[in-house]
């Protein structure tokens, strides 16, 4: 399967993540202004029509730039933000989790990006330990699910997904509203959030890893460096990062790639991983 849908769209399996768009850190302007639009042009004339942005990527950054290299936007594309954190002057990242900081952060993605509705706008949960995702205040939980329910309804979103939620916090969720993505942590490495993705796939939700390759914060990296990783990339011919990709997108056919970067070249590598066949015995 080529597609899956995204709410009320159809998108390509593969598309592209804005995170690395900005400044060292997702803090600041990019080091090459015009190298971030040609990414971004050349990716949607590659045919990806899934991208994934936030206001708090640098901030503004990542958001004035998709508008600068596309809009006007085709009808095809589907722009996914989130809400839920913002930045400080130094670059911290710090919540913003009261259902009038979703709205308000809805709107200015909006406005940040020209458009009247966004595909979808994900809640992005913070449990305070970013290597264990859930809701821990279930009381505010229900009150941000009431604001994204009135942005939806408002025609301000085309649907409302979840990110760093658990199992039981999706479950709680769906028994109130309906939910078109959920993006967590996943990789051939951390598979924390198999129960999530087993729901999603069962629900026809899509589900789209973060971190498909590690985190891009630590130096080291278990999923670029495993065993099996490097030596399928040898193998065929690869780099171990297109092997880790592959491996995820065959997971599960709910599984939406959103891989980032600032360069045409990895841009292009990225999207070729739709054709790798990873060998039969291949079980990292």
């Amino acid at each position: 399967m080529d597609t899956f849908a995204l709410g009320s769209f159809t998108v390509n399996r593969i598309g592209f993540g804005a995170m690395q768009l900005p400044g060292p850190g997702v803090f600041g302007p990019p080091k090459d202004h015009d190298a971030a639009i040609a990414v971004l042009r050349r990716a949607v004339e590659l045919g990806v029509d899934h991208i994934d942005t936030a206001q708090f990527y640098g901030p503004d950054v990542a958001n004035q730039l998709i508008r600068e290299a596309l809009h006007p936007y085709s009808d095809r594309l589907a722009l996914v933000s989130k809400v839920g954190a913002r930045r400080d002057g130094e670059g911290n990242w710090v919540p913003a989790s009261e259902p009038d900081d979703l709205r308000a952060d809805i709107e200015l993605n909006l406005r940040e990006l020209g458009v009247d509705q966004l595909a979808a706008v994900n809640l992005r949960i913070h449990s305070g330990d970013p290597n264990t995702p859930g809701v821990v205040d279930h009381e505010l939980f229900d009150r941000q699910l009431t604001a994204m329910i009135a942005a939806r309804d408002e025609g301000l979103i085309g649907g409302i997904g979840l990110s760093s939620v658990s199992v039981d916090d999706l479950r709680i969720a769906l028994e109130r509203t309906e939910i078109v993505t959920v993006q967590n942590a996943y990789n051939l490495v951390d598979r924390t959030s198999q129960p999530v993705l087993d729901l999603c796939t069962e629900r026809g939700i899509s589900f789209v890893p973060f971190f498909p390759l590690g985190s891009a914060f630590n130096d080291d990296n278990p999923v670029l460096g495993n065993p099996a990783v490097t030596k399928a990339a040898a193998d065929l011919g690869r780099t171990p990062a297109q092997i880790a990709l592959a491996w995820t997108l065959n997971v599960a056919p709910n599984v939406l790639l959103i891989p980032g970067t600032s360069s045409v070249a990895h841009l292009e590598e990225n999207l070729a991983v739709a054709d790798i066949e990873l060998p039969a015995d291949f079980n990292p």
